[in-house]
């Protein structure tokens, strides 16, 4: 039965009851009927009936809440201390995480792989170039792969009196090699030189084309996992460094490329080439033999450049290349005899400037600073 919204209806509904419990007392045993309740006992029995209101309605709402608050609040304070606690956890983690990182970087010089990764991920820094930073990932590039190279290949101990006094003095050199190529990027975007992608695969296949490289890609990776603990992506990254600033030094130097041209110009007028040798070249070695190399060549020759084998065998006998340019500077180079697989050759080379000329006054203009003493 639905319940009563007024007081129309409450009095309507009070009587209907009245009624209906007169009739079930008409009803009952004639025992019962001797023990029933007067009829005055019984109008304030009904008078007595709670009265659905609004107002009751709005009491018996706030009764039901406020005892289900006591378990709600209880409930909203348990999930904000936990959300406390665990913001004050993971803020203790990465305090302590940052000072372990801090304390072996900073003070211990730790090269441990598990550092070396984080240094890969948080760009802590070794030193500052200028304005730039230098990271300490780029240190311990440099210095993880001659600690692998001397301890796997040359099996220096590096825990003796002599490998810690080899360390030490290789920690002043890569950290300084960091901070140079800091200031090579420096120049190579005041100049607007980089290196692409391509160029790098470029220089990777002709040396794979002069077998220097190992015979397929698994030796190579190979080689370079024993000897450096390198992948093949950290060769290709060591060579684009390489490339940069052989790129830097060709820009800037100028003059070189002048004494060069010039020399190719006198050739290409019928300059004698042993007498050009002997005046212009910078390989002192060669140039008293007019620039006769003094062995025969062959495609996989470790002793000259892969620019300067691959410039020899795209020439025959007698021919005479243009400049070709190589990490340490220019050759003009001529073929005299092709014998087989092997060939006969003399050069005429043009050294560029070292770095440091063009370093030095980057370096006195904008103050480095390390971070670390070693």
């Amino acid at each position: 039965m639905p319940l009563p919204h007024n007081r129309q209806q409450i009095k309507k509904w009070q009587k209907k009851m009245k009624h209906k419990i007169k009739q079930l007392l008409s009803k009952r045993p004639p025992l019962l009927r001797r023990k029933a309740a007067p009829e005055a006992t019984l109008e304030e029995a009904i008078h007595n009936i709670p009265r659905i209101t609004n107002e009751t309605v709005a009491e018996h709402r706030e009764e039901v809440l406020s005892s289900a608050r006591k378990y709600i609040y209880p409930l909203q304070h348990s999930f904000r201390r936990i959300v406390s606690i665990s913001v004050s956890m993971f803020a203790i983690l990465v305090i302590g995480f940052f000072t372990y990182c801090g304390l072996a970087l900073y003070k211990f010089h730790s090269t441990s792989t598990f550092i070396y990764r984080v240094t890969q991920v948080i760009p802590f820094p070794v030193a500052k170039a200028g304005s730039s930073y230098v990271s300490y990932e780029n240190y311990l590039f440099e210095l993880r792969h001659y600690i692998h190279y001397y301890q796997t290949q040359q099996k220096i101990d590096f825990k003796s009196t002599a490998g810690k006094q080899q360390l030490a003095a290789f920690r002043k050199v890569a950290l300084q090699t960091v901070i140079n190529e800091a200031y090579i990027k420096q120049l190579a975007a005041q100049h607007h030189v980089s290196v692409s992608s391509q160029e790098v695969n470029n220089e990777v296949v002709l040396l794979r084309s002069q077998n220097r490289l190992g015979g397929n890609d698994a030796v190579f990776e190979d080689v370079l996992k024993e000897f450096w603990g390198w992948s093949l992506d950290d060769f290709k990254r060591e060579l684009k460094t390489q490339l940069l600033n052989q790129k830097v030094v060709s820009t800037l130097d100028v003059s070189t490329h002048d004494r060069a041209k010039n020399v190719l110009t006198q050739l290409a007028n019928g300059g004698d080439f042993a007498s050009l040798a002997k005046q212009f070249s910078n390989d002192r070695a060669t140039a008293a033999n007019g620039g006769d190399y003094g062995f025969a060549i062959t495609k996989d020759n470790r002793d000259l450049s892969p620019q300067v084998v691959d410039a020899l065998f795209k020439l025959g006998a007698g021919q005479t290349s243009g400049v070709v340019e190589t990490p340490g500077g220019l050759e003009i180079i001529r073929v005299t005899e092709v014998d087989g697989a092997s060939i006969r050759a003399a050069h005429i080379f043009f050294q560029f400037q070292d770095i440091n000329t063009y370093l030095g006054p980057l370096q006195h203009a904008h103050k480095q600073k390390q971070f670390i003493h070693v």
